[in-house]
Protein backbone atom coordinates (compact mmCIF):
# COMPACT_ATOMS: atom_id res chain seq x y z
CA UNK A 1 0.00 0.00 0.00
CA UNK A 2 1.00 3.60 -0.63
CA UNK A 3 2.74 5.35 1.69
CA UNK A 4 0.53 8.53 0.79
CA UNK A 5 -2.88 6.64 0.25
CA UNK A 6 -5.87 8.54 2.46
CA UNK A 7 -2.66 11.17 3.66
CA UNK A 8 -4.20 14.89 4.11
CA UNK A 9 -1.76 17.09 1.99
CA UNK A 10 -1.68 20.61 1.25
CA UNK A 11 0.69 21.95 -1.94
CA UNK A 12 1.38 25.33 -1.98
CA UNK A 13 2.81 26.59 -5.72
CA UNK A 14 0.46 23.41 -6.74
CA UNK A 15 -0.54 26.08 -9.49
CA UNK A 16 2.71 26.40 -10.43
CA UNK A 17 5.37 24.07 -12.68
CA UNK A 18 6.84 21.77 -10.00
CA UNK A 19 4.47 22.13 -7.47
CA UNK A 20 1.53 20.64 -9.60
CA UNK A 21 3.71 17.43 -10.95
CA UNK A 22 3.90 17.06 -6.81
CA UNK A 23 0.59 17.40 -6.73
CA UNK A 24 -0.33 15.26 -9.42
CA UNK A 25 2.17 12.49 -7.88
CA UNK A 26 0.47 12.13 -4.82
CA UNK A 27 -3.34 12.10 -6.27
CA UNK A 28 -2.00 9.15 -8.54
CA UNK A 29 -0.50 7.57 -5.09
CA UNK A 30 -4.16 7.92 -3.58
CA UNK A 31 -3.20 11.26 -1.02
CA UNK A 32 -6.16 13.88 -0.59
CA UNK A 33 -4.74 17.39 -1.93
CA UNK A 34 -5.57 20.62 -1.09
CA UNK A 35 -4.09 23.22 -3.16
CA UNK A 36 -3.96 27.48 -2.94
CA UNK A 37 -4.70 29.24 -6.09
CA UNK A 38 -3.65 33.02 -5.50
CA UNK A 39 -5.02 34.12 -8.93
CA UNK A 40 -7.56 33.18 -11.28
CA UNK A 41 -5.39 32.41 -14.32
CA UNK A 42 -7.22 31.05 -17.63
CA UNK A 43 -5.45 27.99 -17.78
CA UNK A 44 -2.85 27.10 -14.97
CA UNK A 45 -0.58 24.07 -14.35
CA UNK A 46 -3.50 22.57 -12.29
CA UNK A 47 -5.85 22.39 -15.66
CA UNK A 48 -2.94 21.07 -17.71
CA UNK A 49 -2.19 18.34 -15.30
CA UNK A 50 -5.67 17.71 -15.22
CA UNK A 51 -5.86 18.08 -11.79
CA UNK A 52 -9.38 20.06 -11.85
CA UNK A 53 -11.87 18.01 -9.66
CA UNK A 54 -9.01 15.37 -8.35
CA UNK A 55 -7.85 18.15 -5.88
CA UNK A 56 -9.85 20.60 -3.15
CA UNK A 57 -8.54 24.09 -4.45
CA UNK A 58 -9.20 27.08 -1.86
CA UNK A 59 -8.51 30.86 -3.42
CA UNK A 60 -6.30 32.63 -1.21
CA UNK A 61 -2.84 34.05 -0.93
CA UNK A 62 0.30 31.99 1.17
CA UNK A 63 0.82 35.30 3.16
CA UNK A 64 -2.42 35.24 5.08
CA UNK A 65 -2.36 33.45 8.03
CA UNK A 66 -5.98 33.20 8.59
CA UNK A 67 -6.37 31.06 5.26
CA UNK A 68 -3.43 28.85 5.92
CA UNK A 69 -5.01 28.31 9.30
CA UNK A 70 -7.97 27.31 8.06
CA UNK A 71 -6.72 25.17 5.26
CA UNK A 72 -4.70 22.53 7.72
CA UNK A 73 -7.73 22.80 10.36
CA UNK A 74 -10.49 22.13 8.21
CA UNK A 75 -8.87 19.47 6.06
CA UNK A 76 -6.42 17.83 8.72
CA UNK A 77 -3.70 18.71 7.16
CA UNK A 78 -0.58 16.37 8.09
CA UNK A 79 1.83 16.79 5.42
CA UNK A 80 3.07 20.66 3.31
CA UNK A 81 4.86 20.51 0.39
CA UNK A 82 5.70 24.37 0.20
CA UNK A 83 6.59 25.19 -2.81
CA UNK A 84 4.73 28.42 -3.87
CA UNK A 85 7.51 30.74 -4.65
CA UNK A 86 7.62 34.09 -7.41
CA UNK A 87 10.82 32.03 -9.07
CA UNK A 88 11.60 34.23 -12.09
CA UNK A 89 15.24 35.29 -11.31
CA UNK A 90 14.90 38.17 -13.79
CA UNK A 91 11.15 39.17 -12.29
CA UNK A 92 12.94 39.19 -8.54
CA UNK A 93 15.20 41.47 -10.40
CA UNK A 94 12.75 44.02 -11.19
CA UNK A 95 10.38 43.58 -8.43
CA UNK A 96 12.15 42.60 -5.20
CA UNK A 97 9.28 43.47 -2.67
CA UNK A 98 6.40 41.37 -4.52
CA UNK A 99 9.13 38.31 -4.38
CA UNK A 100 10.17 39.24 -0.37
CA UNK A 101 6.57 39.19 0.52
CA UNK A 102 5.68 35.65 -1.45
CA UNK A 103 9.32 34.20 -1.07
CA UNK A 104 9.88 35.59 2.75
CA UNK A 105 6.66 36.46 4.11
CA UNK A 106 5.09 33.95 2.80
CA UNK A 107 7.67 30.88 4.30
CA UNK A 108 7.03 32.22 8.06
CA UNK A 109 3.34 32.42 7.71
CA UNK A 110 3.19 28.73 6.46
CA UNK A 111 5.91 27.87 9.07
CA UNK A 112 4.07 29.33 11.89
CA UNK A 113 0.31 28.06 11.02
CA UNK A 114 2.18 24.20 10.64
CA UNK A 115 3.80 25.37 14.28
CA UNK A 116 0.36 25.69 15.73
CA UNK A 117 -1.59 22.95 13.98
CA UNK A 118 -1.09 19.66 16.33
CA UNK A 119 -1.41 17.42 13.60
CA UNK A 120 1.45 18.56 10.83
CA UNK A 121 3.95 15.64 11.09
CA UNK A 122 5.81 16.51 7.77
CA UNK A 123 6.83 19.70 6.24
CA UNK A 124 9.36 20.23 3.23
CA UNK A 125 10.39 23.70 1.47
CA UNK A 126 11.67 24.37 -1.20
CA UNK A 127 14.92 26.56 -1.18
CA UNK A 128 17.31 26.42 -4.08
CA UNK A 129 20.79 25.98 -5.28
CA UNK A 130 20.61 29.81 -5.76
CA UNK A 131 21.06 30.19 -1.99
CA UNK A 132 24.46 29.01 -1.97
CA UNK A 133 25.88 32.18 -3.98
CA UNK A 134 28.53 32.17 -5.31
CA UNK A 135 31.63 29.80 -3.95
CA UNK A 136 35.01 29.36 -4.84
CA UNK A 137 34.85 25.47 -4.32
CA UNK A 138 31.92 23.33 -6.42
CA UNK A 139 30.05 21.54 -6.45
CA UNK A 140 27.94 23.08 -3.91
CA UNK A 141 27.94 20.69 -0.67
CA UNK A 142 25.38 21.52 1.66
CA UNK A 143 27.55 22.77 4.50
CA UNK A 144 28.37 25.50 2.84
CA UNK A 145 27.39 28.69 3.59
CA UNK A 146 24.65 30.30 1.94
CA UNK A 147 25.65 33.43 0.32
CA UNK A 148 22.92 34.66 -2.05
CA UNK A 149 22.97 38.11 -2.38
CA UNK A 150 20.78 38.88 -5.66
CA UNK A 151 17.10 39.41 -4.44
CA UNK A 152 15.77 35.64 -6.00
CA UNK A 153 19.11 33.81 -4.34
CA UNK A 154 18.58 36.34 -1.25
CA UNK A 155 14.58 35.30 -0.66
CA UNK A 156 15.98 32.02 -0.83
CA UNK A 157 18.38 31.76 1.87
CA UNK A 158 15.94 33.58 3.66
CA UNK A 159 13.13 30.91 3.04
CA UNK A 160 16.18 27.89 4.12
CA UNK A 161 17.28 29.74 7.25
CA UNK A 162 13.82 30.59 8.59
CA UNK A 163 12.59 26.90 7.77
CA UNK A 164 15.82 25.11 9.72
CA UNK A 165 15.66 27.67 12.32
CA UNK A 166 11.58 26.42 13.56
CA UNK A 167 13.17 23.02 13.69
CA UNK A 168 15.80 24.11 15.84
CA UNK A 169 13.59 26.48 17.86
CA UNK A 170 10.29 24.96 18.27
CA UNK A 171 11.46 21.10 16.63
CA UNK A 172 8.95 21.35 13.59
CA UNK A 173 9.17 18.16 11.61
CA UNK A 174 10.53 20.48 8.40
CA UNK A 175 13.50 19.89 5.70
CA UNK A 176 15.06 21.76 2.71
CA UNK A 177 15.05 20.98 -0.73
CA UNK A 178 17.98 22.38 -2.31
CA UNK A 179 17.45 21.83 -6.35
CA UNK A 180 19.15 22.17 -9.61
CA UNK A 181 17.22 23.97 -12.25
CA UNK A 182 14.51 21.89 -13.06
CA UNK A 183 12.63 21.36 -16.37
CA UNK A 184 9.60 19.40 -17.65
CA UNK A 185 6.96 19.32 -18.90
CA UNK A 186 3.71 21.81 -17.99
CA UNK A 187 6.54 24.84 -17.46
CA UNK A 188 4.59 27.86 -18.74
CA UNK A 189 7.62 30.26 -17.60
CA UNK A 190 8.94 30.81 -20.89
CA UNK A 191 11.74 32.94 -19.73
CA UNK A 192 13.39 29.43 -18.30
CA UNK A 193 16.04 28.84 -20.57
CA UNK A 194 14.75 24.81 -21.57
CA UNK A 195 10.71 25.83 -22.61
CA UNK A 196 11.81 28.55 -24.69
CA UNK A 197 14.49 26.96 -26.81
CA UNK A 198 12.11 24.25 -27.48
CA UNK A 199 9.84 26.45 -28.25
CA UNK A 200 11.79 28.60 -30.43
CA UNK A 201 13.37 25.53 -32.10
CA UNK A 202 9.69 23.57 -32.82
CA UNK A 203 8.10 27.11 -34.29
CA UNK A 204 11.32 27.95 -35.89
CA UNK A 205 12.07 31.19 -34.48
CA UNK A 206 15.43 32.37 -33.81
CA UNK A 207 16.44 31.70 -30.02
CA UNK A 208 18.37 34.38 -28.09
CA UNK A 209 21.44 33.50 -25.41
CA UNK A 210 21.13 36.43 -22.80
CA UNK A 211 24.57 34.88 -21.24
CA UNK A 212 28.06 34.15 -23.64
CA UNK A 213 26.61 30.46 -23.65
CA UNK A 214 29.22 29.22 -21.56
CA UNK A 215 27.07 29.71 -18.27
CA UNK A 216 27.25 25.93 -16.49
CA UNK A 217 24.05 24.75 -15.11
CA UNK A 218 23.01 21.93 -13.21
CA UNK A 219 19.38 20.64 -14.99
CA UNK A 220 17.24 18.15 -13.35
CA UNK A 221 14.46 16.15 -15.13
CA UNK A 222 11.03 16.99 -12.72
CA UNK A 223 10.26 13.24 -12.33
CA UNK A 224 13.43 13.03 -10.44
CA UNK A 225 12.54 16.01 -8.48
CA UNK A 226 9.22 14.98 -7.59
CA UNK A 227 11.07 11.80 -5.95
CA UNK A 228 13.20 13.60 -4.06
CA UNK A 229 10.39 15.44 -2.38
CA UNK A 230 8.16 12.88 -1.70
CA UNK A 231 11.29 10.29 -0.15
CA UNK A 232 12.42 13.30 2.28
CA UNK A 233 8.77 13.76 3.00
CA UNK A 234 8.43 9.96 3.70
CA UNK A 235 11.52 9.81 5.84
CA UNK A 236 11.21 12.60 7.84
CA UNK A 237 10.63 10.92 11.37
CA UNK A 238 13.87 9.55 11.11
CA UNK A 239 16.96 10.99 12.81
CA UNK A 240 18.93 12.67 11.20
CA UNK A 241 16.38 14.03 8.46
CA UNK A 242 13.99 16.69 10.46
CA UNK A 243 16.10 19.68 10.19
CA UNK A 244 18.28 19.59 7.42
CA UNK A 245 18.85 20.63 4.15
CA UNK A 246 19.12 18.27 0.94
CA UNK A 247 20.99 18.61 -2.68
CA UNK A 248 18.73 17.26 -5.42
CA UNK A 249 20.19 17.80 -9.03
CA UNK A 250 21.38 15.06 -11.80
CA UNK A 251 25.49 15.38 -10.82
CA UNK A 252 26.20 16.37 -14.41
CA UNK A 253 26.29 20.12 -15.96
CA UNK A 254 26.55 21.67 -19.10
CA UNK A 255 27.10 24.95 -20.65
CA UNK A 256 24.14 27.06 -22.01
CA UNK A 257 25.41 26.79 -25.61
CA UNK A 258 25.97 22.96 -25.11
CA UNK A 259 22.61 22.29 -23.84
CA UNK A 260 20.59 24.67 -26.69
CA UNK A 261 22.53 22.17 -29.27
CA UNK A 262 21.02 19.02 -27.67
CA UNK A 263 17.88 20.55 -27.42
CA UNK A 264 18.37 21.45 -31.06
CA UNK A 265 19.24 17.65 -32.06
CA UNK A 266 16.52 16.47 -30.20
CA UNK A 267 14.18 18.37 -31.60
CA UNK A 268 15.48 17.22 -34.69
CA UNK A 269 16.07 20.54 -36.08
CA UNK A 270 19.38 22.36 -36.89
CA UNK A 271 18.99 25.68 -35.14
CA UNK A 272 21.72 28.15 -34.58
CA UNK A 273 21.33 30.84 -31.59
CA UNK A 274 22.20 34.38 -31.19
CA UNK A 275 24.20 34.72 -28.63
CA UNK A 276 24.01 38.18 -27.05
CA UNK A 277 26.34 38.27 -24.07
CA UNK A 278 24.45 40.89 -22.39
CA UNK A 279 23.13 39.07 -18.51
CA UNK A 280 24.46 40.34 -15.17
CA UNK A 281 23.43 38.65 -11.70
CA UNK A 282 24.60 36.12 -12.49
CA UNK A 283 26.42 33.09 -11.12
CA UNK A 284 28.71 31.72 -13.74
CA UNK A 285 28.75 28.06 -12.09
CA UNK A 286 26.59 26.02 -10.51
CA UNK A 287 26.44 22.46 -9.45
CA UNK A 288 25.09 20.46 -6.92
CA UNK A 289 26.93 17.58 -4.57
CA UNK A 290 24.31 14.66 -4.13
CA UNK A 291 25.89 12.49 -2.33
CA UNK A 292 24.07 13.35 1.45
CA UNK A 293 20.39 12.49 -0.52
CA UNK A 294 21.91 9.57 -2.27
CA UNK A 295 23.05 8.07 1.94
CA UNK A 296 20.58 9.40 3.99
CA UNK A 297 17.32 9.05 1.29
CA UNK A 298 18.65 6.55 -1.05
CA UNK A 299 17.98 8.86 -3.74
CA UNK A 300 19.80 8.94 -7.25
CA UNK A 301 18.59 10.56 -10.32
CA UNK A 302 17.18 8.12 -12.87
CA UNK A 303 16.69 10.46 -15.90
CA UNK A 304 19.91 11.46 -18.12
CA UNK A 305 19.74 14.60 -19.83
CA UNK A 306 18.91 13.52 -22.80
CA UNK A 307 16.04 10.94 -21.83
CA UNK A 308 14.52 14.08 -19.85
CA UNK A 309 14.75 16.32 -22.75
CA UNK A 310 12.87 13.39 -24.93
CA UNK A 311 10.13 13.39 -22.49
CA UNK A 312 10.08 17.02 -22.65
CA UNK A 313 10.35 17.90 -26.35
CA UNK A 314 7.20 15.66 -26.71
CA UNK A 315 4.86 16.95 -24.25
CA UNK A 316 5.76 20.34 -25.60
CA UNK A 317 5.08 18.91 -29.26
CA UNK A 318 1.57 18.04 -28.29
CA UNK A 319 1.04 20.73 -26.38
CA UNK A 320 2.11 23.31 -29.24
CA UNK A 321 0.05 21.27 -31.55
CA UNK A 322 -3.05 21.11 -29.46
CA UNK A 323 -2.84 24.80 -28.75
CA UNK A 324 -2.24 25.40 -32.72
CA UNK A 325 -5.74 22.78 -33.92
Amino acid sequence: MSFWKNQNVLVTGADGFIGSWVAKTLVEKGANVVVIERDIKKKSCIDLQGLRGKVTAVQGDIIDYAIIERILNENDISTVFHLAAQAIVGTAGRSPLSTFESNIKGTWTILEACRKSPLIKRLVVASSDKAYGTHKELPYREDQPLLGIYPYDASKVCTDVLSRCYFQTYGLPVAVTRNANTYGGADMNFSRIIPDAIKHILKGKEFEIRSDGKFKRDYMYIKDAVDGYLLLAENMDRDGIRGEAFNFGSGETISVLDLFNKISELCGKKAVPKVLGTATGEIKEQYLAIEKAKRLLGWEPKYSLEAGLKETILWYQKFFEEMDA
